[in-house]
């Protein structure tokens, strides 16, 4: 007879699978925590266009998984899981490895849906992981050199026209980062920064629309406008087709076709394929073919088994697939995990909602902070990346990156000449007691006492 097996599976390293991790060694859970994800590295998704546009670094937005896990006692495997099979309580891999569990946490997220249009997957370019963003430079560094290199007005049009499809808070992101950075990329190769054209392709008839960013569309449609180059923004306009140098959509019932070299897709996500083959039924999934699972974040079905994140629709509640909701998620499953292995009852989630923020272009963004008041511009950028470095795994990992951005963003730009903004200090005490504060205490401390020695 088999002895049983106490560990805890988890499998996925996004935001609700590494922050559960995390949290359990924090508790110093006693049953092993093995994490499996078929990358190398954690991917920052909120930051990822701060390491697309050089803002900043690989080991701040895609750190390994290894560095971030060390002396945490969690075993990674970096490894694709083949199949999970929920009754005999089992992952296999693709290596040919398989792992039993007492507890599994599904934190697969969402995979980039195409939503069935002809050539997305093939010629448009996703932007979800730290390998789309090195393919996406690339191709962008490609298309500039050889416009610069060529005489024909119109391949030079195509070569020089980037169409972003889908009108949510990726789609502007990613809209409102190349209008700012491609011109200057294009300008230090010796071309007309007037030349480039970014267009966003929105299906609906407003940009953030249904989104939590909803309440900063109007922020949003004016920040567009003021980028190094002018947004071009298609309502109404629905993506049939894309083609290596073009794409066609259909808008007032004509279809039209817009020359291009670089489709960004932008457009939604899709189930998993993983959560899809599941044997769960239909009623306990969300209409979008997630999970459902109970406040306590167990499946219906499994109560041994805890989902969180994109995957996963907690019954009789709407919470927005964000990085706020997936990292209380897995702190919250964590300990729930605990409290059953003690023996006790899990309780309820509670996720805390605390405003919505949005990159809006270099040195640029918007903020709705709880629902009380919004803050745009530098302002917001500043919010909005102490903000995310706070939340950023482990706090070594923290503390490196935010000292970085600090010394960078806040006190190159802004405190050389002793004169703090009152920006800066609104920054500082809207992101709170967090390590950003903190750093930027100490930073004001040690200036003033490098001060008080010279004189």
């Amino acid at each position: 007879m088999n002895s049983p097996v106490y560990q805890t599976v988890i499998v996925g390293g996004g935001f609700t699978g590494l922050f559960t991790a995390l949290h359990l060694a924090h508790a110093h859970y006693l049953r092993s925590v093995i994490l499996i994800d078929k990358n190398e590295r954690f991917c920052f998704k909120p930051l990822l266009y701060e390491y697309f546009d050089g803002e900043m670094d690989s080991f701040q937005v895609v750190p390994r998984f290894a560095e971030l896990l060390h002396g945490s006692g969690v075993i990674f495997v970096q490894d694709t899981v083949q199949s999970i099979d929920l009754y005999q309580k089992q992952v296999k891999l693709g290596s040919g490895d398989a792992y039993q569990y007492s507890n599994l946490v599904l934190a697969l997220g969402s995979v980039t849906g195409y939503h069935h249009v002809k050539g997305a997957k093939e010629n448009a370019f996703p932007f979800w992981t730290q390998a789309d963003a090195i393919a996406l430079d690339k191709h962008l560094r490609e298309c500039l050199h050889q416009a610069v290199q060529t005489e024909d007005i119109e391949q030079r049009r195509k070569l020089l026209t980037v169409v972003v499809v889908g009108g949510g808070p990726s789609g502007v992101e990613m809209a409102a980062t190349l209008a700012d950075f491609l011109p200057h990329w294009y300008t230090a190769l010796g071309g007309n920064p007037a030349e480039i054209r970014v267009i966003l392709l929105n299906h609906g008839q407003e940009i953030l629309e249904g989104d939590i960013n909803d309440l900063l569309r109007q922020i949003a449609e004016q920040e567009l406008q003021k980028r190094s180059v002018k947004i071009e923004i298609i309502t109404g306009a629905e993506a049939t087709a894309v083609q290596a140098i073009a794409i066609e959509y259909k808008h007032n019932n004509e279809v039209k076709i817009l020359p291009t070299h670089t489709t960004i897709w932008a457009a939604g996500t899709s189930t998993h394929p993983l959560i899809k083959n599941l044997p769960i039924s239909q009623e306990n999934r969300d209409h979008h073919g997630r999970l459902l699972v109970t406040p306590t974040m167990q499946l219906l079905d499994f109560p041994e088994v805890f989902a969180g994140g994109d995957c996963a629709d907690v019954q009789d509640t709407s919470l927005p697939p964000t990085a706020q909701v997936a990292y209380q998620q897995g702190a919250n499953i964590a300990q729930n995990l605990k409290t059953l292995a003690l023996g006790e009852d899990p309780k309820p989630t509670k996720v805390n909602i605390r405003g919505t923020l949005l990159k809006l272009g270099l040195n640029d963004a918007a903020a709705n902070l709880f629902n009380v008041f919004e803050v745009t511009g530098e302002t917001a950028h500043l919010i909005r990346q102490g903000t995310y470095l706070t939340l950023l795994p482990t706090p070594i990992h923290d503390f490196k990156a935010a000292t970085e951005w600090l010394d960078e963003e806040i006190f190159h730009h802004h405190i050389d000449s002793h004169d703090v903004s009152d920006k800066v200090v609104q920054a500082v005490e809207l992101v709170g007691a967090g390590v950003v504060g903190v750093l930027v205490a100490r930073k004001l401390l040690k200036m003033l006492g490098d001060e008080e020695k010279r004189d």
